[in-house]
């Protein structure tokens, strides 16, 4: 008869161990990309509700020094000022459909004192020959922008050199230019009702849920895919194995505990010859100390016959005086 009694050496159980690991990093990246879902999910609820929503005052929604509030990504404002084309910011590696370009940033002064910085849109450039001087001039005089709201990006990418940059962070390019600017910035719609003049529009984002579902379930189908194989191969196995390689196998196992049984007798038997011995010895020892020994009772012990011999003598002895 077959046995299962294989799946217990330490090849399958190795085995056993790794397929856990991946069963549990299988579950673990799936949990990971619906929560990514979840985000997405939030994120295009917030879009959503924003597009359905009246543009509103820049001052409204943006503060200068302050951080864009997340419901407020994507929201519509408008703002009126003049263009200080003369510290243009250019974004660079701005990829579209694999061609190469940079977002054109241009601060709006408005009339309120501060300064909002305006993505004007996309243009196709080589991205490290482009400079601001190649850019298409914003238009002159006050104008009025309409855009969507976005929020300041962070970490290396953001340094500004030579009004150049990888990403837009507000606080960075105010620096840069010397000026008091709201914080995040705005992607330009519309400037005095008419879109950038050649410069391609900035996309706006897919409001689908992406690929995180699928991917998520594609992770978890790799940890149950991982526990099947592992019970096929078992199976494979157990099948594989003749009645004779099984009983041989059985023996095996028997012989294995019959000899581990009996060296563990034997470490008992010389145990217990040890405690033996070492008893015969000490009761040996104990039995010579014995006949060592004078007796406790009986006659006199020679010290004490030499003191009554001594004694009588002395009664015996003549006086040396001559007395009797």
């Amino acid at each position: 008869m077959r046995s299962w009694r294989f799946l217990i050496s330490r090849r399958w159980l190795l085995f056993a161990v790794v397929v856990v690991l991946l069963c549990y990093a299988a579950w673990w990246l799936g949990q990971w990309q619906f929560h990514r879902l979840d985000d997405r999910k939030a994120s295009n609820a917030v879009v959503r509700a924003n597009e359905d929503r009246a543009p509103a005052p820049v001052g409204d929604v943006l503060a200068p020094g302050r951080s864009v509030i997340e419901d407020d990504e994507w929201r519509q404002v408008t703002a009126t000022g003049t263009y200080d084309a003369d510290e243009t910011v250019i974004v660079r590696y701005r990829t579209r459909d694999g061609a190469s370009g940079i977002d054109v940033v241009v601060p709006l002064v408005t009339t309120d004192g501060a300064t909002l910085l305006v993505d004007r849109g996309w243009m196709a450039a080589d991205n490290e020959g482009a400079s601001p001087a190649n850019v298409p001039v914003p238009p002159t005089g006050e104008v009025t922008v309409e855009g969507w709201v976005r929020a300041d990006a962070y970490g290396d990418s953001t340094n500004v050199s030579n009004h150049s940059t990888r990403s837009i962070s507000s606080e960075r390019i105010g620096k840069a230019i010397g000026q008091e600017v709201y914080g995040g910035f705005v992607v330009l719609d519309t400037e005095d009702g008419r879109p950038a003049a050649d410069l391609e529009p900035v996309e706006l984002p897919e409001l689908d849920n992406g690929p995180h579902f699928f991917y998520g379930l594609q992770w978890w189908f790799f940890g149950l895919l991982a526990l099947f194989g592992f019970g096929y191969l078992a199976w494979d196995e157990r099948r594989s194995l003749r009645p004779d390689e099984t009983s041989a196998s059985e023996a095996a196992l028997s012989e294995r505990k019959s000899r581990r049984a009996a060296k563990n007798a034997h470490k008992q038997a010389v145990k217990a010859a040890y405690q033996k011995a070492y008893a015969d010895e000490r009761a040996a020892r104990d039995a010579h100390r014995a006949r060592s020994m004078p007796p406790s009772t009986g006659s006199m012990t020679p010290d004490t016959n030499d003191a009554a011999g001594e004694s009588t003598n002395a009664a015996t002895r003549p006086n040396s005086s001559g007395s009797p």
